[in-house]
């Protein structure tokens, strides 16, 4: 009785409820495009529509599936060999050195210049 209580949480009551939601209306769209194709302004396009309808309401249980897969695959990963993984480590690049111009024009180049080595070596780490 207790597996039940864990399988039939809320969440998963409402998620399963809006994938029968979503597959109830969208196989009621393709019985209304096939009335349409059936008619006698029907086309193609419409027969189409009724072969594409069925594949949106599956959607959001593949979906579901989907996720609890890639979930299922993260918690069978081993955390202790992810953990031991040798880790990369990069020496931050100092910026350069402030250099000091009396020209106004050189002073906005060097502050320009210092900048770009401040996004570099924030980059770099």
């Amino acid at each position: 009785m207790e597996v039940v209580r864990g399988l039939l949480t809320p969440q998963r009551v409402l998620i399963a409820f809006a994938c029968l939601a979503a597959l109830i209306v969208c196989c009621g769209l393709a019985w209304w495009q096939w009335q349409r194709f059936e008619s006698a302004s029907g086309t193609f396009q419409n027969l189409g529509y009724v072969l594409q309808w069925p594949l949106f309401g599956l959607f959001p249980l593949f979906m579901v599936w989907r996720f609890r897969r890639l979930a299922r695959q993260r918690r069978d990963e081993d955390p202790v060999a992810v953990a031991s993984a040798p880790v990369a480590t990069v020496d931050a690049v100092k910026p350069a050195p402030v250099e000091h111009f009396d020209d106004d024009e050189d002073a906005e180049l060097a502050a320009y210049n210092r900048m770009l080595a401040d996004l570099n070596a924030r980059d770099g780490r």
